[in-house]
């Protein structure tokens, strides 16, 4: 159990069957009455956010959540196969609920999946990772001091935008948040 109290973003709260994330929190003292803790909630298995008022001190149950990491082996039609690095056991995952991260996973990559009730509830991939670039337009000398960028296709088919200078065959750091070209990679 947790107090409303101890709300801060990111903690987990069990609510109606299922696991939220505080994603804003407000301790409120009106002048008159007693004090409450107005809070924005994210379901984690749907995505959907609601703003929910707790009274101040007033407990709920914390989500137990279990994280564990996990090395992507292979794709098996629509579902990713994921291999735990201590039991050697599989578990499969749909690539509708990996969402956007199916554009950064790479085979042998390892990531943290994390289960509730011995199911998983979501997959958090590393912030960075080293991609080779498939497919781009061949740079034009002198476009460089522009500061401009192209697209480009990385191995997993996601689409990056990339300096002009970047060409087919180099390895590129990619910012797996929000899919962002960080720098070059020897």
């Amino acid at each position: 159990m947790i107090s409303s109290n101890d709300f801060r973003t990111g903690v987990t709260v069990e609510l109606d069957g299922s696991v939220w994330r505080v994603v804003e929190f407000l301790h409120v003292k009106p002048g008159k009455g007693s004090a409450f803790v107005r809070t924005k909630l994210k379901n984690v298995q749907t995505g959907n956010t609601v703003e929910k008022t707790f009274r101040a001190g007033e407990t709920v149950p914390q989500a137990n959540l279990e994280k564990r990491t996990m090395q992507y082996t292979y794709k098996d039609g629509d579902e990713f196969v994921f291999m735990d690095m201590q039991t050697y056991e599989e578990t499969r995952i749909s690539g509708e609920s990996l969402g956007d991260r199916i554009n950064f996973l790479k085979e042998e990559m390892e990531a943290n999946v994390i289960f509730w009730n011995e199911k998983v509830l979501e997959i958090e991939l590393p912030t960075s990772v080293v991609l080779e670039i498939i497919d781009t337009d061949p740079g034009v000398k002198g476009d460089t001091a522009t500061g401009g960028t192209k697209p480009a296709i990385v191995q997993t088919g996601a689409q990056v935008m990339v300096p002009l200078f970047i060409s087919i065959g180099e390895n590129i750091k990619v910012d797996t948040r929000d899919g962002s070209y960080l720098g070059r990679e020897n």
